[in-house]
């Protein structure tokens, strides 16, 4: 068998194998795995869970930046209201 021969020969089984693979083997493959897990590796109910975390902090973010930036006064008489509630 002459190096060209063996060439084609190779080619062929490689092309066969893939036909077959995509045909008979595992449906989805890759796109189907990035697809369940929203596309980066993340599955679907984890990026609800983070996304439902990063906004209870963005919450609580405002609440101290409210507290920060509000006058002592007012700050003293919204938590006295409070108390008397």
């Amino acid at each position: 068998m002459n190096p060209f021969e063996m060439v084609v020969l190779i080619i062929l089984i490689v092309t066969i194998g893939r036909v077959l693979g995509g045909r008979f083997g595992k449906r989805g493959g890759r796109a189907q795995a990035l697809f369940d897990t929203g596309g980066d590796g993340v599955s679907v109910a984890e990026a609800a869970r983070l996304k439902a975390e990063v906004t209870r902090l963005n919450e609580r973010i405002q609440v101290l930046e409210r507290l920060a930036t509000d006058p002592a006064k007012r700050l003293s008489d919204e938590i006295e209201s409070l108390k008397n509630k």
